[in-house]
Protein backbone atom coordinates (compact mmCIF):
# COMPACT_ATOMS: atom_id res chain seq x y z
CA UNK A 1 0.00 0.00 0.00
CA UNK A 2 1.27 3.63 -1.15
CA UNK A 3 -0.68 6.13 0.52
CA UNK A 4 0.56 9.56 2.07
CA UNK A 5 -1.18 10.85 4.59
CA UNK A 6 -1.35 14.23 6.30
CA UNK A 7 -1.92 15.72 9.64
CA UNK A 8 -2.34 18.86 11.33
CA UNK A 9 -3.33 20.70 14.47
CA UNK A 10 -3.26 23.82 16.99
CA UNK A 11 0.46 23.94 16.52
CA UNK A 12 1.44 25.57 13.14
CA UNK A 13 2.67 22.38 11.25
CA UNK A 14 1.08 20.58 8.50
CA UNK A 15 2.91 17.08 8.36
CA UNK A 16 2.87 14.72 5.42
CA UNK A 17 3.30 10.93 6.46
CA UNK A 18 4.31 7.95 4.84
CA UNK A 19 1.97 4.89 5.51
CA UNK A 20 2.21 2.24 6.83
CA UNK A 21 6.06 3.06 7.99
CA UNK A 22 5.06 5.89 10.02
CA UNK A 23 7.52 8.23 8.33
CA UNK A 24 7.14 11.63 8.81
CA UNK A 25 8.07 12.94 5.11
CA UNK A 26 8.25 16.23 4.88
CA UNK A 27 6.34 19.40 7.38
CA UNK A 28 5.10 22.53 6.28
CA UNK A 29 4.61 25.92 8.72
CA UNK A 30 1.16 27.46 8.40
CA UNK A 31 1.67 31.06 9.97
CA UNK A 32 -1.21 32.63 11.39
CA UNK A 33 -3.58 30.36 12.99
CA UNK A 34 -4.06 26.44 13.88
CA UNK A 35 -5.29 24.10 11.57
CA UNK A 36 -9.59 23.21 11.57
CA UNK A 37 -9.77 20.97 8.59
CA UNK A 38 -7.63 19.40 5.65
CA UNK A 39 -8.81 17.86 2.44
CA UNK A 40 -6.67 16.31 -0.64
CA UNK A 41 -7.71 16.76 -3.95
CA UNK A 42 -9.33 14.00 -5.95
CA UNK A 43 -5.72 14.00 -8.15
CA UNK A 44 -3.57 13.62 -5.17
CA UNK A 45 -1.76 17.29 -6.36
CA UNK A 46 -2.77 19.68 -4.03
CA UNK A 47 -3.85 20.00 -0.26
CA UNK A 48 -5.99 23.03 1.06
CA UNK A 49 -5.91 23.88 5.44
CA UNK A 50 -8.95 25.82 6.75
CA UNK A 51 -7.83 28.26 9.84
CA UNK A 52 -9.24 30.93 11.36
CA UNK A 53 -10.40 32.86 8.89
CA UNK A 54 -8.66 31.76 5.84
CA UNK A 55 -7.98 28.84 3.65
CA UNK A 56 -4.20 27.91 2.13
CA UNK A 57 -3.18 25.83 -1.05
CA UNK A 58 -0.35 23.89 -1.20
CA UNK A 59 1.37 21.81 -3.62
CA UNK A 60 1.69 18.17 -2.69
CA UNK A 61 4.77 17.24 -5.18
CA UNK A 62 6.86 20.60 -4.69
CA UNK A 63 10.24 20.81 -2.40
CA UNK A 64 8.97 24.67 -1.54
CA UNK A 65 7.04 24.71 1.57
CA UNK A 66 5.04 28.00 0.97
CA UNK A 67 1.33 27.78 -0.35
CA UNK A 68 0.29 28.50 -3.54
CA UNK A 69 -2.53 30.08 -3.34
CA UNK A 70 -4.58 32.00 0.13
CA UNK A 71 -8.37 32.27 -0.18
CA UNK A 72 -9.92 35.45 1.54
CA UNK A 73 -13.64 35.67 2.69
CA UNK A 74 -14.82 33.68 5.55
CA UNK A 75 -14.46 35.77 8.88
CA UNK A 76 -14.27 33.33 11.63
CA UNK A 77 -12.80 29.57 11.75
CA UNK A 78 -12.92 27.65 8.69
CA UNK A 79 -14.80 24.23 10.02
CA UNK A 80 -14.82 21.95 7.10
CA UNK A 81 -14.06 21.91 3.72
CA UNK A 82 -13.76 19.63 -0.28
CA UNK A 83 -13.11 19.55 -3.50
CA UNK A 84 -15.43 18.94 -6.05
CA UNK A 85 -14.92 15.91 -8.33
CA UNK A 86 -12.71 17.15 -10.91
CA UNK A 87 -10.91 19.40 -8.57
CA UNK A 88 -11.94 22.70 -10.32
CA UNK A 89 -13.45 24.06 -7.17
CA UNK A 90 -13.21 24.11 -3.44
CA UNK A 91 -16.00 24.63 -0.96
CA UNK A 92 -16.13 25.14 2.63
CA UNK A 93 -18.21 26.33 5.99
CA UNK A 94 -17.30 28.34 8.30
CA UNK A 95 -18.18 29.33 12.16
CA UNK A 96 -19.29 32.86 10.18
CA UNK A 97 -22.27 31.30 9.54
CA UNK A 98 -21.51 30.68 5.85
CA UNK A 99 -20.99 28.13 3.42
CA UNK A 100 -18.56 29.26 0.79
CA UNK A 101 -17.80 28.38 -2.94
CA UNK A 102 -14.19 29.15 -4.55
CA UNK A 103 -13.00 29.00 -7.94
CA UNK A 104 -9.25 27.87 -7.97
CA UNK A 105 -8.48 29.89 -10.59
CA UNK A 106 -9.26 32.95 -8.00
CA UNK A 107 -8.37 33.91 -4.65
CA UNK A 108 -11.92 35.25 -3.86
CA UNK A 109 -14.72 32.99 -3.72
CA UNK A 110 -17.64 32.77 -5.90
CA UNK A 111 -20.62 32.30 -3.89
CA UNK A 112 -21.97 32.20 -0.68
CA UNK A 113 -24.68 30.85 1.67
CA UNK A 114 -26.15 32.27 4.81
CA UNK A 115 -26.82 29.58 6.54
CA UNK A 116 -27.90 32.22 9.83
CA UNK A 117 -26.04 30.27 11.93
CA UNK A 118 -22.11 28.76 12.33
CA UNK A 119 -21.46 25.95 10.15
CA UNK A 120 -19.75 23.03 11.68
CA UNK A 121 -20.07 20.36 8.36
CA UNK A 122 -20.46 20.45 5.19
CA UNK A 123 -20.99 17.84 1.94
CA UNK A 124 -20.77 17.50 -1.45
CA UNK A 125 -23.69 15.73 -2.76
CA UNK A 126 -21.77 12.66 -5.67
CA UNK A 127 -24.17 14.38 -8.10
CA UNK A 128 -21.84 17.68 -7.74
CA UNK A 129 -25.51 19.38 -7.84
CA UNK A 130 -26.02 20.20 -4.18
CA UNK A 131 -24.33 21.01 -0.95
CA UNK A 132 -25.29 20.13 2.56
CA UNK A 133 -24.59 21.95 5.52
CA UNK A 134 -25.24 21.22 9.30
CA UNK A 135 -25.06 24.18 11.60
CA UNK A 136 -24.68 24.98 15.36
CA UNK A 137 -28.79 25.87 15.58
CA UNK A 138 -29.42 22.21 14.67
CA UNK A 139 -30.32 22.34 10.95
CA UNK A 140 -29.06 20.29 7.89
CA UNK A 141 -29.71 22.53 4.89
CA UNK A 142 -29.56 21.50 1.54
CA UNK A 143 -28.27 24.75 -0.82
CA UNK A 144 -29.13 23.70 -5.04
CA UNK A 145 -25.81 24.98 -6.83
CA UNK A 146 -27.80 25.58 -10.15
CA UNK A 147 -30.50 27.89 -8.01
CA UNK A 148 -28.34 28.48 -5.69
CA UNK A 149 -30.53 28.38 -2.37
CA UNK A 150 -31.87 26.33 0.14
CA UNK A 151 -34.17 23.71 -0.85
CA UNK A 152 -34.62 22.09 2.63
CA UNK A 153 -34.00 22.77 5.79
CA UNK A 154 -33.83 19.44 7.67
CA UNK A 155 -34.44 19.45 11.75
CA UNK A 156 -33.73 16.57 13.25
CA UNK A 157 -35.73 15.62 16.45
CA UNK A 158 -33.07 14.87 19.20
CA UNK A 159 -33.91 13.15 22.80
CA UNK A 160 -30.89 14.96 23.90
CA UNK A 161 -30.39 18.51 25.82
CA UNK A 162 -30.17 21.48 23.59
CA UNK A 163 -27.22 23.07 22.91
CA UNK A 164 -29.02 26.47 21.01
CA UNK A 165 -31.09 29.49 21.54
CA UNK A 166 -33.34 27.60 19.40
CA UNK A 167 -33.54 24.56 22.03
CA UNK A 168 -32.11 22.19 19.28
CA UNK A 169 -28.87 19.82 19.56
CA UNK A 170 -25.91 21.35 16.94
CA UNK A 171 -25.41 19.23 13.99
CA UNK A 172 -21.48 18.14 14.14
CA UNK A 173 -20.89 16.24 11.22
CA UNK A 174 -22.83 15.53 7.87
CA UNK A 175 -22.03 13.05 4.53
CA UNK A 176 -23.75 12.42 1.84
CA UNK A 177 -23.31 9.38 -0.78
CA UNK A 178 -25.62 8.24 -3.88
CA UNK A 179 -28.18 6.74 -1.11
CA UNK A 180 -27.48 7.94 2.08
CA UNK A 181 -27.18 11.30 3.89
CA UNK A 182 -26.37 11.53 7.40
CA UNK A 183 -26.15 14.10 9.97
CA UNK A 184 -24.72 13.37 13.67
CA UNK A 185 -25.07 15.76 16.29
CA UNK A 186 -22.95 16.18 19.01
CA UNK A 187 -24.91 14.19 21.30
CA UNK A 188 -23.76 11.06 19.61
CA UNK A 189 -27.20 10.72 17.95
CA UNK A 190 -27.09 9.88 14.08
CA UNK A 191 -30.14 10.73 11.32
CA UNK A 192 -30.39 9.09 8.32
CA UNK A 193 -32.45 10.30 5.11
CA UNK A 194 -32.73 9.13 1.51
CA UNK A 195 -31.04 12.54 -0.17
CA UNK A 196 -33.42 11.82 -2.61
CA UNK A 197 -36.03 12.43 -0.23
CA UNK A 198 -34.51 15.00 1.38
CA UNK A 199 -34.19 17.03 -1.88
CA UNK A 200 -37.85 17.44 -1.92
CA UNK A 201 -39.16 20.70 -1.62
CA UNK A 202 -42.32 19.58 -1.25
CA UNK A 203 -43.91 17.33 1.29
CA UNK A 204 -47.25 17.66 2.12
CA UNK A 205 -46.65 20.14 4.52
CA UNK A 206 -44.98 17.41 6.59
CA UNK A 207 -41.47 17.35 7.68
CA UNK A 208 -39.27 13.81 6.32
CA UNK A 209 -38.69 12.07 9.10
CA UNK A 210 -35.03 10.00 8.60
CA UNK A 211 -35.46 6.19 7.54
CA UNK A 212 -33.35 5.58 10.52
CA UNK A 213 -31.83 6.99 13.81
CA UNK A 214 -29.57 5.85 16.60
CA UNK A 215 -27.07 6.50 19.22
CA UNK A 216 -23.30 6.10 18.01
CA UNK A 217 -21.82 6.38 21.11
CA UNK A 218 -22.71 6.25 24.92
CA UNK A 219 -24.85 9.28 26.94
CA UNK A 220 -22.06 11.71 27.91
CA UNK A 221 -20.00 11.36 25.09
CA UNK A 222 -19.46 13.53 22.34
CA UNK A 223 -19.85 13.10 18.96
CA UNK A 224 -16.87 14.75 16.87
CA UNK A 225 -16.66 13.58 13.28
CA UNK A 226 -18.78 11.01 10.75
CA UNK A 227 -17.74 9.97 7.42
CA UNK A 228 -19.29 7.58 4.96
CA UNK A 229 -16.68 5.24 3.37
CA UNK A 230 -16.01 5.53 -0.31
CA UNK A 231 -17.92 2.23 -0.88
CA UNK A 232 -20.76 3.20 0.68
CA UNK A 233 -21.02 0.08 3.11
CA UNK A 234 -19.51 1.76 6.60
CA UNK A 235 -19.84 4.54 8.72
CA UNK A 236 -17.26 5.89 10.76
CA UNK A 237 -17.83 8.21 14.21
CA UNK A 238 -15.24 9.54 16.15
CA UNK A 239 -15.79 10.66 19.82
CA UNK A 240 -14.80 12.08 22.89
CA UNK A 241 -14.69 8.27 24.99
CA UNK A 242 -11.64 7.69 22.85
CA UNK A 243 -13.02 5.46 20.33
CA UNK A 244 -13.99 5.35 16.72
CA UNK A 245 -17.04 3.21 15.89
CA UNK A 246 -17.87 1.77 12.44
CA UNK A 247 -21.51 1.00 11.18
CA UNK A 248 -22.81 -1.14 8.48
CA UNK A 249 -25.06 1.06 6.54
CA UNK A 250 -27.54 -1.48 5.12
CA UNK A 251 -28.17 -1.86 9.17
CA UNK A 252 -26.86 0.74 11.46
CA UNK A 253 -25.50 -1.88 13.84
CA UNK A 254 -21.74 -1.62 15.10
CA UNK A 255 -19.34 -3.64 13.53
CA UNK A 256 -16.04 -2.41 14.92
CA UNK A 257 -15.10 -0.23 18.16
CA UNK A 258 -11.42 1.08 17.54
CA UNK A 259 -10.31 1.70 21.18
CA UNK A 260 -6.51 2.26 21.43
CA UNK A 261 -6.32 6.16 21.32
CA UNK A 262 -5.87 7.73 24.98
CA UNK A 263 -8.08 10.73 24.50
CA UNK A 264 -10.34 12.26 22.05
CA UNK A 265 -10.41 10.88 18.28
CA UNK A 266 -11.24 13.90 16.15
CA UNK A 267 -11.15 12.95 12.83
CA UNK A 268 -11.01 9.56 10.88
CA UNK A 269 -10.16 9.60 6.76
CA UNK A 270 -11.08 6.04 4.72
CA UNK A 271 -8.47 4.60 2.63
CA UNK A 272 -9.60 5.05 -1.04
CA UNK A 273 -10.68 1.41 -1.11
CA UNK A 274 -11.95 1.43 2.47
CA UNK A 275 -9.92 -1.05 3.31
CA UNK A 276 -7.85 0.72 5.77
CA UNK A 277 -8.84 4.04 7.96
CA UNK A 278 -6.77 6.56 9.56
CA UNK A 279 -7.55 8.25 13.27
CA UNK A 280 -6.36 11.32 14.80
CA UNK A 281 -6.71 11.85 18.55
CA UNK A 282 -5.52 14.70 20.76
CA UNK A 283 -3.40 12.14 22.68
CA UNK A 284 -0.87 13.44 19.85
CA UNK A 285 -1.38 10.63 17.37
CA UNK A 286 -2.77 8.69 14.08
CA UNK A 287 -3.15 5.62 13.93
CA UNK A 288 -3.58 3.41 10.75
CA UNK A 289 -5.87 0.85 10.90
CA UNK A 290 -6.77 -2.64 9.23
CA UNK A 291 -10.43 -3.02 8.59
CA UNK A 292 -10.55 -6.41 7.82
CA UNK A 293 -8.67 -7.25 11.34
CA UNK A 294 -9.57 -4.48 13.19
CA UNK A 295 -5.98 -4.14 14.27
CA UNK A 296 -4.04 -1.03 14.42
CA UNK A 297 -0.70 -1.86 12.13
CA UNK A 298 0.75 2.17 12.49
CA UNK A 299 0.69 4.31 14.75
CA UNK A 300 2.18 8.03 13.50
CA UNK A 301 3.36 10.52 16.25
CA UNK A 302 1.16 13.94 15.59
CA UNK A 303 0.60 17.58 16.75
CA UNK A 304 2.58 18.96 19.78
CA UNK A 305 -0.59 20.52 21.15
CA UNK A 306 -3.93 19.61 20.52
CA UNK A 307 -6.83 18.06 18.95
CA UNK A 308 -6.02 16.64 15.21
CA UNK A 309 -7.19 17.27 11.65
CA UNK A 310 -6.53 14.41 8.89
CA UNK A 311 -6.14 13.73 5.51
CA UNK A 312 -5.45 11.34 2.93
Amino acid sequence: MSVILATAGQDDKIRFWEAPSGVCSRILRYADSQVNCLEITPDKQYLAAGGNPHIRLFEINNASNQSILTLEGHTGNVTSLGFQRNGRYLYSSSEDGTVKLWDLRSPTYSRSFDSKGAVNSVALHPNQAQIISGDQNGSVKLWDLGSSKCINDLIPESHSSSTSSQGRVAIQSVDVSNDTLIAANNHAEVFVWNPNDASKTENGGEAIRPKAKFRAHSFGAYLLHAKISPDGRSLVTTSSDKTARLFDTTNWQLTQTLSQHSKWVWDAVFSADSSYLVTASSDKTARLWNLRSGAPFSSLAGTDQGKEAIAG
